[in-house]
């Protein structure tokens, strides 16, 4: 852990903690500091003026990155007849119906995102106690309970990641590895930071975004100046 901490002071040394920085001065910063020995991830934060116990503020949904986030995801899909089979065409890495509710139930969680037909949610819906926590419940609002699993598999594949407010009001996600070029990375920042401004409540009073941040799997957070990155 000592090895660890001195990296990561060394790190910090290095950022402005007074400022906000430009978004493409900040990619350059960061991959400067990072210091994991692996490829990391790179992470993006916005902390929003909402309050999620109001239904309309409760911001949740799903964006295909231009660029992906760098993982190729493992995903299970819930469907039987053609629409296993379209699953499986479209990638899918486990396809079925009960014995694969069965199994989950068993405690098995060898996968990042789950998909289902409407037709398999009443059976899928067993599994809440098991994938709620884990937030690996299918739903609508993220594409996730669908007719065409084709499409949700191919977008998945395709660098779809979710996003979801918690209880108060930061929205986390990863936008990318260090190994990306800072042009790949700004891209992907600018089109959730896009999607986020776009779906802003109309009961929100007062400021919308409160602060933004990038970081590394393991680096220090750098501020983000909002209005650098439209």
């Amino acid at each position: 852990m000592a090895k660890k901490g001195k990296k990561f002071s060394a790190a910090l040394e290095k950022i402005d903690r007074t400022k906000h920085y430009d978004l493409q001065e900040a990619i350059t910063l960061l991959k400067e500091i990072a210091f994991e020995s692996f490829d990391a991830s790179v992470e993006f934060a916005v902390r929003l003026n909402l309050n999620p116990r109001k239904a309309e503020q409760n911001l949740r949904g799903a964006i295909v990155l231009p660029h992906g986030t760098g993982k190729t995801k493992r995903v299970l899909v819930f469907a039987t007849g053609d629409k296993a089979k379209e699953a499986e065409e479209a990638g899918a890495d486990f396809v079925g119906e009960d014995e694969l509710v069965e199994k989950v139930m068993g405690g098995w969680t060898d996968f990042d995102t789950v998909v289902a037909t409407p037709d398999m949610m009443a059976k899928v819906g067993k599994l809440g106690r098991t994938l709620g926590p884990k937030g690996l419940m299918p739903n609508p609002k993220t594409g996730t309970v669908t007719p065409d699993v084709k499409k949700a598999v191919e977008e998945i594949k395709a660098g779809k990641v979710e996003y979801r407010v918690d209880k108060v009001g930061n929205i986390h996600i990863t936008v990318g590895k260090r190994s990306f070029s800072e042009d790949k990375i700004a891209e992907n920042i600018q089109a959730f930071y896009e999607t986020i401004i776009r779906l802003k409540p109309q009961t929100v009073k007062g400021t919308y975004v409160k602060n933004v941040a990038i970081a590394t799997t393991m680096s220090p957070g750098i501020k983000l100046d909002p209005s650098s990155i439209n």
